[in-house]
């Protein structure tokens, strides 16, 4: 059944504040509240983070921008950020992200959301903002950094050669060839600074030279 007064909230997700806004007229609000969640006109995915239940939804949630919301600091990156960039074919159903806090799992009614700590200078590069309706934004890794950011937290492939690294890519993480040779060493040299990691370093070599080769064919 679709609550009128739930259509001043503009937006699918939604906290705590917005919502006591919403219903301020009524003399207990808290139980107003608990009526709403108890009828799944809203479903509460944290404590003060909500979105709207079947019958209020008028179009799908962000789980990305849940997923900034949900712990933080974060951004989207690792399996998740690879899918959504193209780099990678299968669908992922965890939210994976980033983190300098400590590696977290949540799951919600929304879905799972995992987070996976990472050292400060490399959690500051990379990342982009993807604008929304509304001002409303996410922050996500840059395809460069989603891949770096998974092969660092893959500790245990013992990779040293490009060929290695090349059969890790293609035949472990399934990355589409093309996309791969479309990255840039650039960047990936740069995260490779932030994060002191040889694999990012043998990674940004190997893309130079799959472009190149590339070039030449």
């Amino acid at each position: 059944m679709n609550v009128p007064l739930l259509n001043k909230i503009p937006y699918e997700e939604f906290d705590y504040q917005t919502l006591l806004d919403t219903i301020r007229d009524y003399a207990q609000p808290r139980m107003k509240i608990s009526s709403l969640l108890a009828k799944g006109s809203i479903i509460r995915v944290k404590k003060g983070l909500y979105i709207f239940g079947e019958s209020q939804r008028k179009r799908p949630f962000c789980r990305e921008l849940l997923a900034n919301l949900i712990y933080g600091p974060s951004y989207v990156s690792l399996e998740y950020a690879l899918h959504y960039h193209g780099l990678t074919p299968e669908r992922v159903e965890t939210v994976t992200s980033v983190t300098c806090g400590g590696s977290r799992t949540f799951d919600t009614p929304a879905g799972r959301f995992a987070y996976r700590k990472i050292p400060l200078e490399a959690f500051r590069t990379g990342m982009d903002r993807v604008e929304l309706d509304g001002e409303r934004a996410f922050l996500i890794a840059i395809p460069e950094k989603a891949l770096a950011d998974r092969i660092v937290t893959d500790r245990g492939t013992g990779i040293t050669t490009q060929k290695e690294l090349l059969d890790y890519l293609l035949d472990n993480l399934r990355i589409d060839p093309a996309r791969l040779r479309g990255l840039n060493p650039a960047r990936l040299a740069e995260v490779a600074l932030r994060y002191r990691s040889r694999r990012v370093k043998l990674l940004a070599d190997l893309v130079s030279r799959l472009r190149k080769s590339n070039k030449g064919a």
